[in-house]
């Protein structure tokens, strides 16, 4: 079997990390992903036991996932006896500097001071073992935070002028950490001589299980790299929220039949991350940028060439 593997040429070359000077991006992606899945779990246990216990109204403040002005605000101010012990000016003057850069940033803290005077918490002493814990908790978020950022800054000297990086970063749904994540578990992209071999790399090829005359669906093989999966299948979540590419309207076209239905948005997720595995695999092989497109929904009506002159010609 083997030989028959390597007379048909379906085998590849050991990529050495060492050899290849991918070994450092490997270990920053990984440590990366580690810190960061910490802080996902260290934000699940905030919100969903010691903020929903001790200050359940300050959850819907939470404008979005990892909203680190609103942890050093409890870090300071864990429950609502510690801001109602102080006038809403006071409790301004002390909180001005910690939610940052907001653009009410006056009415976000009167809001938020209103929103402690009704509160149902847990009336906990500031003193008392359950609010060090919920500070200690705290703390390690921020601490993981700043170990992510630091991470981010070492991976951008690393990665330098890379032009690969670049041109990674101007795919929609690519940013600086998927970036990191393709170019250290992929390594160099050139290697593969087609872009199928890329996708069964990826584990985003599809397989069908075949046993005489009967066969079955095909499905995604998932034999193949997960992190590299993951990574794709991320970007093509963001690549579908922006607002104009070729990738929105792929997933767009695949769920027009019933965009309610849960399985058919996730196979289409499955078909745009793996038309983001080809862009990206073409870019690299060729050395090209990436040109997007912006499609229009209506077919506009060129003007007369008499008009047009007539346009140029007014002052």
């Amino acid at each position: 079997m083997i030989l028959h593997l390597l007379k048909t040429g379906l085998a590849q070359t050991w990529h050495d990390p060492i050899v290849n000077g991918i070994n450092d991006l490997q270990e920053l992606s990984k440590t990366h992903c580690q810190v960061t899945l910490a802080r996902v779990r260290v934000w699940h246990t905030l919100r969903n036991h010691y903020i929903s216990l001790y200050f359940p109204e300050i959850d819907r403040f939470i404008r979005f996932d990892h909203s680190v002005w609103l942890i050093q605000l409890l870090a300071n101010f864990p429950t609502p006896a510690s801001i109602t012990a102080l006038s809403e000016q006071e409790f301004q003057s002390r909180a001005w500097n910690l939610v940052g850069r907001k653009v009410s940033k006056r009415a976000l803290l009167a809001e938020i001071h209103a929103a402690a005077r009704r509160s149902i918490g847990v009336p906990a002493a500031l003193d008392s073992a359950a609010i060090v814990m919920f500070r200690l908790v705290l703390e390690e978020y921020l601490t993981l935070h700043q170990l992510r950022e630091r991470i981010a800054e070492q991976a951008a000297l690393v990665l330098g002028d890379s032009p690969d990086s670049r041109r990674l970063m101007t795919v929609p749904g690519i940013g600086p950490a998927n970036a990191l994540t393709i170019l250290a578990e992929a390594g160099d992209l050139r290697r593969f001589r087609h872009h199928r071999q890329f996708l069964s790399f990826c584990a985003l090829n599809l397989s069908t299980l075949q046993s005489g005359k009967s066969r079955g669906q095909s499905h995604i093989s998932k034999y193949g790299n997960a992190r590299l999966r993951t990574a794709f299948w991320m970007a093509a979540q963001t690549a579908v929220r922006m607002r104009e590419n070729s990738f929105r309207r792929k997933f767009e076209h695949y769920v027009r039949g019933n965009p309610l239905d849960a399985d058919l948005r996730r196979k289409a997720y499955t078909a745009v991350a793996a038309k983001l595995a080809r862009v990206i695999f073409g870019l690299i092989k060729n050395g090209s940028d990436y040109r997007p497109f912006f499609e229009h929904k209506f077919q506009v009506e060129e003007p007369s060439r008499a008009r047009a002159v007539g346009a140029v010609a007014t002052p």
